[in-house]
């Protein structure tokens, strides 16, 4: 399977297809001895993740999302628009909040504005989610606890990429990329399974 992927794909290894498999974005059938064994169609999904991580940089989850709706045989993604710098009354109106929300968002340093005045694409979901959470009585002061964890891994993933990113060699800066997102998707998904873990007495899930 990687010499077929390897052509148009120098960086990926085994660690990342039993990732991937892990994640549920390709399912190779076993051999009675229990080898994998990956059809025409688990190449073309592999292809089609592989190339939305390094050309598009999405996230699995909204890969996921295209494979589950896409044909047998789906397409790279289009490229997507270049990652915009909001003003203030975008972010507010895409994230469907008021400027007070806003302003206490950035008192906690969960978002912040360029010297333009301007906000990173980010601030949009942020602040609809901080918006939901104080739904709930969750209010943004609250939230410095994300900030700090988020931080943190941040912290720990530009440790590992770091040999990487100071080397020359552009394919060494594709794998410290590539390395940098995956290790995001296993944070992310390690944070949300701990939560879910210590809420289970109170959910059931």
């Amino acid at each position: 399977m990687l010499a077929r992927l390897r052509p148009d794909f120098p960086d990926v290894t085994t660690s990342k297809l039993r990732f991937l498999e892990a994640e549920g974005l390709v399912t190779p059938d076993r051999t009675p001895s229990g080898y994998r064994r990956y059809t025409e169609r688990d190449v073309e999904r592999l292809r089609f993740v592989l190339t939305a991580q390094r050309d598009h940089y999405l996230p699995l989850r909204v890969i996921r999302e295209r494979l589950d709706g896409a044909a047998p045989a789906p397409a790279p993604p289009a490229a997507p628009e270049p990652a915009d710098r909001l003003a203030r009354a975008d972010v507010l109106a895409r994230a469907g909040v008021d400027e007070a929300l806003l302003a206490e968002l950035e008192q906690y340093g969960l978002v912040a504005a360029d010297g333009g005045g301007r906000y990173p694409g980010a601030a949009v979901p942020i602040a609809r989610t901080a918006a939901a959470l104080a739904e709930h009585g969750i209010e943004p002061r609250h939230l410095r606890a994300f900030r700090a964890a988020a931080d943190r891994e941040v912290g720990l993933v530009e440790q590992v990429v770091a040999p990487l990113r100071r080397k020359r060699d552009p394919a060494a800066r594709r794998r410290a990329e590539q390395t940098a997102r995956d290790l995001a998707e296993l944070a992310v998904g390690l944070h949300a399974e701990l939560v879910r873990a210590g809420l289970r007495p109170l959910t059931g899930m």
